[in-house]
């Protein structure tokens, strides 16, 4: 088959909307707590709506993805994702479905897109080059969260309400739709039996693919659990104020946005079975660190160093299970994609953990997620190895 490396365009205007819930989440939220502040037990419950997903729809949007093809599935999650955008028009104080609605829509379009689009990616490029595109579209992903705070100002100040932050994502997201629609992204190959919830579970059966999909689960966990690490640990241990812990995330989610990029590269010409080991070694190197960081710009620099190890860890997890078995993309996605609930999981044990014994002790969760995916990186390698013999 030819690749034209433009249909990759299309494609990659869906990693920007699959980076929206993840944003608008973060900035949004303490704006609808202001609004539901007579809920407020409800309006916590309303990332749930978002993300409870993962664990629902991810194999059927597989299964669907074999039923109707992964384009038509993706332009699908868009609209749901334009729907959502809408909801919060309807929203007051006195009116909280609108905000559930908009959120289990949100959450769902978000399930559809990332099980299907990176199956999708694998339409549009070599298949040595999944990996690279998927770091590239994580990258793209990234961009998006780092804007939406920007948007949510300007709509506030210039167009003065900052719910047109939706109105600005529901146009892009049905940009997108639009976008794919028209363009000549090729249709995959129908071969073998129609995707369903047992081929999705078959794909289990190859400890290869069921090693990444657990280590999809760890990488998440370990992305999510320094992500909420960071400000607690600046407040506890380095005993400063909540606003000024706050902006620890933000060296975290630059670090990841430059090695996504990174990897988008390097990936193209090293295997990422190769860089897996020695990316995770690094995280684990910084890591450690953490415990020995005598104040919070040392804390910060071994923070940047830990997320860029482990920046494409879920990329490399899922580009290199797809590289292996092709034909099965659509029920790797969905496998993997409802891994994506165990991040819930690593937050929960961290929470329990400095409970216990303080912020400190957190990073022992973070390290116990990197050497699973230290193990899995030589793993990886090793299978590489045998398979260019």
């Amino acid at each position: 088959m030819k690749y034209n490396r433009w249909i990759l365009l299309p494609v990659l205007s869906g990693f920007f909307i699959m980076g929206a819930p993840a944003g608008i989440i973060s900035t949004a939220m303490e704006r609808i707590n202001e609004d539901l502040a007579n809920y407020p037990v409800l309006a916590g419950m309303l990332p749930f709506m978002a993300f409870v997903w993962f664990l629902l729809i991810s194999i059927p949007t597989g299964v669907l993805c074999g039923r109707i093809g992964r384009k038509n599935t993706v332009m699908l999650s868009l609209l749901v994702t334009v729907a959502a955008m809408a909801f919060p028009f309807l929203a007051g104080t006195q009116r909280i479905w609108p905000y559930f609605a908009a959120f289990a829509c949100l959450g769902i379009g978000n399930t559809m897109i990332q099980a299907s689009l990176p199956a999708l990616v694998s339409n549009v490029v070599p298949p040595d080059q999944i990996t690279s595109r998927l770091s590239l579209g994580q990258f793209v992903k990234a961009i998006c969260g780092t804007v939406t705070p920007v948007i949510a100002l300007a709509c506030s100040g210039w167009l003065g309400n900052w719910k047109m932050l939706f109105l600005v994502f529901g146009a892009l997201a049905f940009a997108a739709a639009a976008w794919l629609f028209f363009s000549n992204v090729p249709r995959e190959e129908a071969t073998g039996p129609k995707t369903s919830f047992l081929s999705c579970m078959r794909v289990l059966a190859d400890p290869y693919i069921l090693a990444m999909t657990i280590g999809v689960l760890f990488a998440v966990g370990a992305d999510i659990g320094l992500a909420v690490a960071i400000p607690a640990y600046l407040k506890d241990i380095f005993k400063l104020s909540n606003d000024a812990a706050g902006t620890g995330p933000s060296v975290y989610f630059g670090a990841k946005m430059i090695a996504a990029f990174a990897g988008s590269i390097v990936f193209a010409y090293i295997s990422a079975a190769r860089c897996f080991p020695y990316l995770i070694g690094m995280a684990i190197l910084a890591a450690t660190g953490l415990f020995f960081a005598p104040n919070p710009t040392v804390f910060l620099v071994l923070v940047f160093f830990a997320a860029v190890g482990f920046a494409n860890a879920f990329g490399m997890c899922m580009g290199l299970a797809i590289d292996r078995r092709p034909d099965k993309a659509n029920e790797i996605s969905a496998l993997m994609v409802m891994a994506i609930c165990g991040g819930g999981i690593s937050t929960f044990v961290m929470g329990l953990v400095r409970n216990a014994w303080g912020a400190g002790s957190i990073t022992f969760v973070l390290l116990a997620c990197l050497l699973y995916l230290l193990g899995l990186g030589v793993f990886a390698t090793r299978q590489s190895s045998r398979g260019s013999k």
